[in-house]
């Protein structure tokens, strides 16, 4: 199968690691994803129905509407990717735009344009909700309208909502095969918690989602995650098969220092 990229530049996404990913998936009738985010794990998996889940409502209800009305939001996105908007001044009002707007089209538009402007791919927002990415300095920034299509065509298949994995948890029936991408546990005790979505993934929802895991393949719906490689994670995921891997982690902004950190796959299975 040709790999399928995602339409959103996403840090941590799991584009590169997809063969690893896949072959380690069981086989089921529906794949539920309580952490989506761009969404390579959907857009390269073979399975009847989605449930597609994340904390981020822009980016479900961007899903949603590349979902139902692709024409117009391809259409309509495509204006902002032209040399004219790949300036610093014009990107921080349009992000000022985005944050002060509550409708949805054009929230979605300028999430696009700010996920292809904006600094390394990050999607990040302040304390009181605000985006707050800076402006990425691109030479011409790619309008990935192969890939929306793709998207979209895909999501027909799909059921996109908006909570938290603990609730998306509660909606797995017989059949379905769950696989998690949550914020990653931090590599250092300094580091903290962090979610994209600004509300914080900690220490307690790495262990709940570690319990809730163990006991839905008990139930007989397995479970994959994807985290560090660490003595907190091989901890947590004590009673799942551990696949490790390489992969090249930015850890550092200067380039000398991005250094290789071990990944592992959990998977939990009756």
């Amino acid at each position: 199968m040709t790999k399928q990229r995602a339409f959103l530049k996403w840090a941590g996404g799991k584009y590169g690691l997809i063969e690893n990913i896949t072959q380690v998936l069981p086989q089921g009738k529906r794949l539920v994803e309580p952490f989506v985010g761009a969404g390579s794990v959907f857009l390269n998996s073979d399975f009847e129905r989605y449930l597609l889940n994340d904390v981020n409502k822009d980016l479900i209800e961007l899903y949603k509407l590349i979902q139902t009305s692709p024409d117009d939001y391809i259409r309509e996105s495509q204006k902002f990717f032209t040399p004219e908007y790949n300036d610093k001044d014009r990107y921080y009002e349009i992000r000022a735009r985005f944050n002060a707007t509550s409708d949805t089209f054009e929230r979605s538009l300028l999430f696009l344009y700010m996920n292809r402007h904006g600094y390394n791919g990050l999607c990040r927002y302040n304390l009181k909700g605000g985006y707050n990415v800076p402006f990425g300095r691109y030479k011409k920034p790619y309008f990935p309208e192969k890939e929306l299509w793709a998207f979209a065509e895909k999501s027909q298949k799909a059921t996109f909502t908006c909570e938290c994995f603990r609730e998306t948890y509660k909606k797995t029936k017989s059949g379905d095969v769950i696989y998690c991408d949550p914020p990653y546990a931090p590599l250092s005790p300094t580091a903290s918690f962090t979610s994209y979505s600004g509300q914080g993934f900690k220490l307690k929802d790495q262990q709940d989602l570690a319990t809730l895991s163990e006991k839905s393949a008990e139930n007989g719906m397995p479970v994959v995650i994807s985290n560090h490689d660490l003595a907190l994670t091989r901890e947590l995921y004590n009673k799942a098969t551990l696949d490790i891997l390489q992969v090249k982690r930015t850890i550092s902004q200067k380039a000398g220092k991005r250094l290789k950190v071990n990944e592992l796959i959990a998977l939990y299975q009756k």
